[in-house]
């Protein structure tokens, strides 16, 4: 059984947490979103990810930040002892292996939660109504309405950029993931 300071101190909190971030993210990016778009029909697809996306991109928002928070510092036998919590993540000697990696899986993050995920169910929504306009789907092979285009093109640059961010974010926390691990001896 673990010692009572080691439940009151920030480790295992932090460690569990980069463990839920990672493979909430592994598992969505490469098995869960892949395996669904396999299977399901399109429309089923589209629902499945506008309700799965809310909590992903809250997952990858909220979860750098419990990482600052919990940052469990170093001690200082060995090497320069860091500080704990957001101060330790603040410190210069964190700057590139901890500030960095957590930062840019926050803010991509965000902007995929605050901004890409919105303007998408925006898109989303505006060509469901033209294609009851144009009776046909908006995959549908053949030629497509002018506003169809548009609107598939802008969706399919809106997706891209949420995408890329979404790698980011995974980039991101496996940095930080290696930086953690070095800690390890």
């Amino acid at each position: 059984m673990p010692e009572k300071s080691l439940l009151f101190s920030p480790a295992p909190y932090h460690v569990l947490s980069y463990g839920a971030l990672l493979g909430t993210q592994f598992f969505h990016t490469f098995i869960n979103s892949i395996t669904s778009f396999k299977v399901l029909e399109r429309p089923q697809f589209a629902i499945l990810q506008r309700a799965v996306f809310p909590a992903y991109f809250g997952i990858q928002t909220a979860a750098p930040v419990v990482l600052a928070l919990t940052y469990p510092g170093r001690a200082g036998r060995f090497a320069a002892a860091l500080p704990q919590g957001i101060s330790g993540v603040l410190h210069p000697a964190n700057r590139w292996g901890v500030l960095v990696p957590l930062s840019a899986a926050f803010v991509t993050g965000l902007v995929n939660l605050v901004y890409f995920l919105p303007e998408t169910n925006k898109v989303t929504a505006q060509r469901r109504k033209q294609e009851i306009k144009d009776g046909k789907q908006n995959w549908d092979k053949g030629s497509q309405s002018k506003d169809m285009k548009a609107l598939n093109k802008k969706f399919g640059k809106l997706h891209g950029y949420s995408s890329l961010f979404n790698l980011v974010t995974f980039v991101s926390t496996v940095a930080y993931g290696v930086n953690l691990a070095a800690r390890i001896k």
